[in-house]
């Protein structure tokens, strides 16, 4: 198998587990070498020896995506020791539900601060380096929450439909400069956070975790809940020149259930 991406460098937020953990390990499978962060290297360091194993080179930088200057310090970190990232996954992020009364200011802060602001610091970031090579590739981690709401979404609805507006902006500004900047928008995807979406439903409606799963799976005409390599596999793919013409996009990934 041809590696497509081999001497790319590539920074994935949120790398410790879920769909960042099984990204940058597609992406080293793909032949780029692979940064991952979050805000503790535990789990990190566990992505980052599968990396290796793949025979690519690997850092972990532990950052917190809604500090500025946490993301100035770890970028100037990575370019001294892998080089210049020119693929960046913002796959960081939270997810938080409470029906509009129950929406603290903190709540709503918080949900702008992780899943949007986070994803604009890393943008502004690394484009100059990416327009500088004449080649990057961006890919934010949304929702299908980021086309269409439920109840008790408020600011998760928000911060995701806002996080694919920065898509499309950014998608718009390098169109002619070699770089694209695309959002992926999974349905239920099978995760730990996932996995405390099914802990709230059972603990508010006393529901068991079991028929909870199912709640969840139903909202997929496919009866299941997404996989984390299904995301990442799309995400390599859009890193390769073959998705050179796919920019600005929001890419829906839930089974069929969302067809617009």
């Amino acid at each position: 198998m041809i590696e497509q991406l081999t001497g790319r460098i590539a920074l994935v937020t949120g790398g410790g587990r879920g769909i960042g953990r099984a990204t940058a390990i597609a992406l080293a499978a793909e032949g780029a070498d692979v940064a991952v962060t979050a805000r503790s290297s535990d789990q990190l360091e566990e992505t980052a020896g599968e990396i290796r194993r793949l025979g690519r080179r690997a850092e972990v930088l532990v950052c917190d995506v809604t500090h500025r200057e946490d993301i100035d310090a770890v970028l100037a970190k990575l370019r001294a020791s892998l080089g210049d990232p020119s693929i960046l996954v913002n796959n960081a992020g939270i997810a938080a539900g409470a029906k509009l009364a129950d929406t603290t200011d903190e709540l709503g802060d918080r949900s702008m601060a992780g899943n949007v602001t986070g994803a604009f610091y890393w943008t502004r970031a690394t484009m100059p380096l990416m327009l500088k090579a004449g080649w990057g590739r961006v890919i934010n981690i949304a929702s299908i929450a980021a086309k269409a709401a439920a109840p008790y979404m408020v600011a998760y609805a928000a911060s995701k439909h806002a996080l694919l507006g920065l898509t499309r902006a950014v998608a718009s500004e390098v169109a002619t400069k070699g770089v694209t900047v695309n959002a992926i928008c999974p349905g239920y995807v099978d995760t730990p956070m996932t996995e405390g979406s099914i802990e709230n439903i059972h603990a508010r409606t006393g529901r068991s975790p079991e028929e909870a799963r199912k709640i969840l799976e139903g909202f997929s005409p496919q009866a299941r809940l997404m996989t984390s390599d299904e995301i990442a596999s799309l995400v390599a793919f859009l890193c390769t020149d073959k998705a050179r013409g796919i920019n600005g996009q929001g890419i829906v990934l839930d089974g069929g259930g969302l067809q617009a």
